[in-house]
This record gives C-alpha cells, structure tokens and sequence, in this order.
C-alpha cells in the first residue's frame, strides 16, 4: 500500500496494465453489472441539474426508467447509483452508436458543450474503486472479466492502472496530488529492482 497524503493506494494501481480497448468490448461497463454507476452525494444534485440539457441525448427507454424511477436510485447496498433499464441491464444514461458501441449521454452532451461536467467520477475512474474511510481514501483496483481486452491491450502497451488514469485521478484529487504519485511510482519500481 502507498500512502499519499489522504489517500492509500493498492500496489495493484502501479503493478497492472490497464488501457481500455472498446473495439473489444463496445463499452460493456456501461450494460452490464447488478447496479449502476456508483455516485458520491456531491454528484446528485450535478446530475438533477443537467438532467434538461442531457435528456435529449437519451434513448426512449433511458429517458422512460429515468422519468419512473429519477436519474439515480439507492441500490440493494445502500449506495447511490444511476437509474437502470429495466432489472441488471444498461445504466439509462447509455446511447449506442451506428456500430452498436455503449455510449455515455453525459459525455455526450459534455463534448457538444451543452453541460460542463463529463461523467459520474466512478465512471471515468474504472478500473479503480474508491472507498472512503473517516481520514483518508482508499484506492483499490477492480478486476471485472469483461476488461481482459483492457488488461491485456494495457500489458501490450506497458502502461500502468494509475497512469491510463491520470485525467480522472488529477480530476479528483488534483495535479500536485497526482505529482505525488508519479514520485511514489518511480521510488517503487525503483525498490523492485533493487
């Protein structure tokens, strides 16, 4: 574990290669799972405030779970989540594209310039799931078998969790923090050397 001023952080962010590769899986993150994306409290009200400006990008049956159940719901665990379609499927902020691909409405609307707020943090961060505790964060790495492509297009490329990361993780914790890591990577794979 590396320690980072308010963050701990798994070896495993350092250790595995990870760069997504959606000519492989076609955004499956976004259609499959239990519950959807994962939201802190500061997001909820983000997401009812740009909810306008997004809904034209839904698809009917994103815009129908949405208009029953709100943009987001408490899953099974407690957390906040996005809304689903339907039991266990797409999250109802998912488009697809000519090609079929999973697309994020948020995004978007983000990259037209409608709204300034890209995606649920939790989105942008996946492969890597923070779970707060009362002083710090912890940042582990989640394995799912539907990222093997990543997995393995990420050891092809030889680049790190953390650093395929460096956009959502300087997002959230800002660019001196994300500095710091790149210190702590460097001394640590300096040490497996050694």
């Amino acid at each position: 574990m590396i320690s980072i001023d308010k963050t701990i952080l798994s070896d495993e962010l350092f250790e595995e290669k990870f760069v997504c590769d959606l000519n492989a899986c076609k955004g499956e993150c976004c259609i499959s799972g239990e519950s959807g994306a994962p939201l802190d409290l500061d997001e909820l009200p983000i997401i009812e405030g740009i909810l306008d400006k997004v809904k034209p990008y839904l698809n009917k049956k994103g815009l129908k779970a949405i208009e029953k159940h709100g943009p987001y719901v408490l899953d099974s665990d407690g957390d906040y989540t996005t809304t689903l379609v339907g039991k266990e499927k797409e999250c109802a902020f998912v488009v697809f594209d000519e090609n079929n691909w999973a697309k994020c409405a948020i995004e978007m609307a983000q990259k037209d310039g409608v709204i300034d707020w890209q995606k649920p943090l939790s989105c942008h961060l996946y492969p890597i799931r923070i779970t707060p505790h009362k002083t710090y964060d912890a940042l582990n790495y989640h394995r799912w078998n539907i990222c093997k492509d990543a997995c393995a297009c990420g050891l092809k490329l030889n680049v790190p969790v953390y650093k395929f990361l460096q956009t959502p993780l300087t997002r959230k914790y800002g660019k001196a923090w994300y500095k710091k890591v790149e210190k702590a990577y460097k001394e640590y794979s300096e040490s497996k050397k050694a």
